[in-house]
């Protein structure tokens, strides 16, 4: 590497100069997407209890304002403002039609992204965002800061025991309402994670396997999409009795109350997706353990579908499906939020709870979703 010459440094300063600048303004935008960050919540909760995607996918065309604050029984003056907003955000999009008479006329379209919005539907998420957005969970976010004091180390002074004197699962087991909330969100995570197994590694995971327990099953959606796809399996959906008690009948799917921390079903495999990252390691192994337990010692094996974090890098520089990592960090702020010692784990951390659980090995698959495909070997 040659020396600085004489004007190197002065380039060096002018250009260092500029990326302040830049950084600057950048900033100067940035920091009100933080202090108004949650309006784009709150407007797409109303969205969603509203139903304008809904209504817009029944209709089966665009709509006019007019026609959607008919048909939405709601204020045509207060819905141009939200629709204003959400076609901002290319959530809906706004556009004429050249067959109309009043070329001035605007008609409102669903996007890829505002079918997600929509309450029916195989992609649908609004019942994961109802859920994250109900006062029940916002609630704990604002304690976030008194749990990481070091004035509170050590304390049980959880955010969701603070906001609502006990834990989460006491409190959905004692709520019905919101435990339909968990279950229907857990849902939509099915419609979208179980598609992406099957055409992944279907034949490779699910291929000789007779039987599937799915432990912390909720309402069974995620077994019922399974046992559709792979019709030589008998599944098993359990989750606690409160759980059970609300679960739909499905052929091909049993549902089976208990408790996961004293025992799971016998089966020639164990499904588990988005359960163990709600404990902390302690947990995992004791679930983990069962697990084992449940299947053949010669060729069983445990299905843990859970966000990996990635070490040494940001997600996002690696481009492709693996954006989808980046939410992995947003959920483990999620788990510091919702739960008591519940986190998203790296791989390294992966391996410590499956290596105490007494599984001799385990491989990890990608998958086109959130999560990764952990499967342990006893």
């Amino acid at each position: 590497m040659g020396e600085i010459t004489q004007g190197e440094p002065a380039i060096l300063e002018a250009w260092s100069n500029k990326e302040q600048e830049e950084e600057e303004a950048e900033a100067q935008i940035e920091i009100w997407k933080y202090i108004f960050g949650y309006v784009e919540l709150a407007v797409i909760k109303c969205a969603i209890e509203l139903g304008i995607a809904d209504a817009i996918e029944s209709h089966g065309s665009p709509m006019t304002l007019s026609q959607l604050s008919s048909a939405l029984a709601s204020d045509p003056s207060l819905l141009n403002r939200i629709l204003r907003f959400l076609s901002n955000r290319k959530i809906f999009k706004a556009v004429r039609k050249d067959s109309d008479s009043d070329s001035n006329t605007t008609y409102y379209a669903n996007t890829a992204l505002s079918r997600r919005l929509a309450k029916r539907g195989q992609q649908s998420m609004a019942s994961f965002l109802l859920l994250e957005s109900s006062p029940v969970m916002l609630a704990p976010w604002h304690s976030l800061s008194t749990r990481i004091s070091a004035n509170n180390s050590g304390t049980t002074n959880f955010p969701f025991e603070k906001a609502h004197g006990e834990d989460v699962w006491r409190f959905a087991a004692e709520n019905p309402g919101h435990s339909n909330l968990i279950n229907e969100a857990m849902a939509c995570s099915a419609n979208i994670v179980v598609p992406a197994i099957v055409e992944g590694c279907v034949g490779e995971v699910f291929g000789g396997v007779k039987t599937v327990v799915d432990v912390g099953g909720g309402n069974g959606t995620a077994m019922r999409l399974l046992v559709k796809a792979c019709p030589w399996i008998g599944g098993i959906n359990f989750d606690l009795a409160h759980v059970i008690a609300v679960a739909p009948e499905s052929e091909g799917v049993q549902n089976v109350a208990g408790d996961m921390f004293l025992g799971v079903p016998k089966a020639d495999a164990a499904f588990i997706m988005w359960v163990l990252h709600d404990w902390g390691d302690e947990e995992c192994i004791q679930i983990l353990k069962n697990c084992r337990e449940a299947i053949p010692k010669e060729n069983g094996k445990v299905i843990i579908v859970e966000a990996v974090i990635e070490e040494g890098t940001t997600n996002n520089e690696k481009g492709g499906n693996n954006k989808l990592k980046d939410v992995g960090l947003m959920l483990d702020m999620v788990m510091m939020a919702h739960t008591s010692l519940g986190k998203e784990r790296t791989l390294k951390e992966w391996e410590y709870v499956i290596k105490m659980a007494g599984f001799t090995s385990y491989t990890v698959k990608d998958i086109d979703a959130v999560q990764s495909l952990i499967l342990a070997f006893p």
